[in-house]
């Protein structure tokens, strides 16, 4: 639940609940970035449960929680693709970017991990490696590290 002084903050008129306009100038004020009328109808549309075309403080909240979810997931996302990128191959025979045993080995020397062979890495792979082809793909990557 957003603190009631943030959903206040964002009632500029006190009626209780938050117009496009208010949406707008706020964001605008918080982000720093020109948001159009038509923008702000969009994103508080896709809050407005009694389709009122206002928010309330519970549909301003979840307006919220969902901004911060996503970003949150956006930012996990970013990350894991930045770890998979040091990981990944990058030679010229691969047409698309994966972990092999090599370049696994190559990413753990560099950075400081005792040398493993690269059967050791083919193995490390193997537990993740969920097509067979003896590589990781980003998505194999992604279960991996959320497992």
């Amino acid at each position: 639940m957003v603190v009631p002084s943030v959903f206040a903050a964002f009632d500029e008129d006190g009626d209780g609940k938050v117009s496009v306009s208010e949406l707008r100038r706020c964001m605008e004020a918080t982000l720093g970035a020109d948001v159009s009328d038509e923008e702000a109808a969009v994103i508080l549309a896709s809050v407005d449960a009694d389709g009122d075309g206002l928010l309330n403080q519970e549909e301003f909240s979840r307006l919220a929680a969902g901004a911060h979810e996503e970003d949150d997931a956006d930012v996990k996302l970013r990350c894991l693709r930045e770890a998979f990128g040091m990981y990944a191959s990058s030679s010229a025979e691969d047409t698309a970017t994966m972990i092999t045993p090599a370049s696994l080995r190559r990413t753990l020397s560099r950075l400081g991990s005792h040398e493993l062979g690269v059967e050791e890495c083919r193995a490390m792979i193997c537990r993740f490696d969920l097509d067979g082809d003896g590589k990781l793909s980003f998505d194999e990557f992604r279960v991996m590290m959320m497992a």
